[in-house]
């Protein structure tokens, strides 16, 4: 098979879809891989580094998608690179459809097969091609939601940890799976008086393990939530309901009962965003005002550490990667009912129940997909 990865164009994505550990694993299974020129240099990764597995280097992102089997990347296709698939062609990355009808309807109408790794499963109930990226937000948030508080970016000019004599900052993350634990061990380790909410019980208990009583654990609930926020610093939005778009949490008339200059930071702002006022932002310009709160609602947070990120990346998608390239979509599919789940489109068919329902439009089962 010829596996091509072109250079990401998402305003500052710096990961790589491919790094050289993998493209030379690929060549030793007997596939062909092409590589965009200068596509692992946010990451550092040169086309040298490709060129020594045996990568070929191409120097233009339509020559990658006209050559390739199968399009390995790391965000969702851009409009212009949906218009570069193709009938047949695999495309394997992330995609995030439920709060995105323009990118759905292109997927449709291209013909292609395409494979989003936050669907993929594991036999734990995990998300195991989501998990690093979760890890990596994770533990940006508090990083990023401290700088957002200092007063030069509009925030309320408090120190996350604050000093002997002056409490800490309070952190309220909604959510305590892969993303929320990350984060809340960052939050923790500055100092910040953290709380964490989930409706699983069990996480709680596990948490509150894990952290020895070092932060607070709720379940969670409208009333708990609301009287959270009131007295927030920074509320970190954490929360998962895999393929599906996010539920919105916090709503902008929960804004103006907040502490001026507050932070919300949406880490599910690629599934559409758990709070009213959310909107995508870029590392360019990261944060936004609404009612006086400040919002940090960056869609591509990983890409701020490109390298760790596709290094993590890299290591989780490369099996699933060469089930692919070494059986066939369709034969790795059938035989892994956790690969078959990452299935969000084939041939003009949409594949995936939660993004069905969110966008109103009609699926099919991934076995039905496999007949086709």
């Amino acid at each position: 098979m010829k596996i091509g990865c072109p250079k990401e164009i998402k305003p500052q994505e710096f990961r790589v879809g491919m790094t050289p550990d993998a493209a030379r694993e690929a060549i030793a299974h007997g596939h062909e891989v092409v590589i965009e020129t200068g596509a692992g240099v946010g990451a550092g990764f040169s086309d040298a580094d490709y060129l020594a597995t045996g990568a070929r280097i191409l120097d233009t992102a339509e020559e990658v998608f006209a050559t390739a089997d199968m399009i390995v990347k790391v965000k969702e296709p851009q409009a212009v690179e949906r218009k570069r698939l193709r009938q047949g062609q695999v495309l394997f990355t992330y995609l995030h459809l439920a709060p995105d009808p323009e990118q759905t309807r292109d997927l449709l109408a291209s013909g292609a097969t395409c494979i989003a790794y936050e669907t993929v499963t594991d036999a734990r109930g995990g998300l195991p091609l989501l998990a690093p990226m979760s890890e990596v937000a994770g533990r940006l948030a508090p990083q990023v939601g401290a700088w957002t508080l200092q007063k030069a970016n509009g925030g309320r000019g408090v120190l996350l940890g604050g000093v002997p004599g002056v409490a800490p900052a309070n952190v309220v993350i909604i959510g305590g799976g892969v993303v929320g634990t990350a984060a809340a061990r960052v939050a923790v380790g500055m100092g910040a008086r953290v709380t964490v909410l989930d409706r699983s019980v069990p996480r709680l208990s596990y948490l509150d393990d894990i952290f020895h009583g070092k932060l607070v654990t709720q379940y969670s609930s409208a009333g708990a939530l609301a009287d959270l926020v009131r007295t927030a610093d920074m509320v970190i939005g954490a929360v998962l309901i895999p393929g599906a778009a996010a539920p919105k949490l916090i709503s902008r008339a929960q804004l103006s009962e907040m502490k001026p200059g507050a932070v919300l930071v949406d880490v599910a702002i690629d599934q559409g965003g758990c709070f009213e006022t959310s909107r995508p932002t870029t590392h360019q310009d990261p944060i936004y005002e609404v009612d006086g709160i400040m919002h940090y609602c960056v869609a591509n947070m990983p890409g701020a550490v490109a390298r760790t990120s596709t290094q993590a990346l890299g290591n989780a998608t490369l099996p699933f990667m060469l089930a692919l390239a070494d059986k066939g979509w369709r034969r790795a599919c059938a035989e892994d009912r956790h690969l078959l789940n990452g299935l969000n489109v084939h041939a003009g068919k949409l594949t995936y129940e939660a993004v069905g329902k969110a966008l109103g439009l009609p699926t099919i089962s991934g076995e039905e997909a496999l007949k086709l």
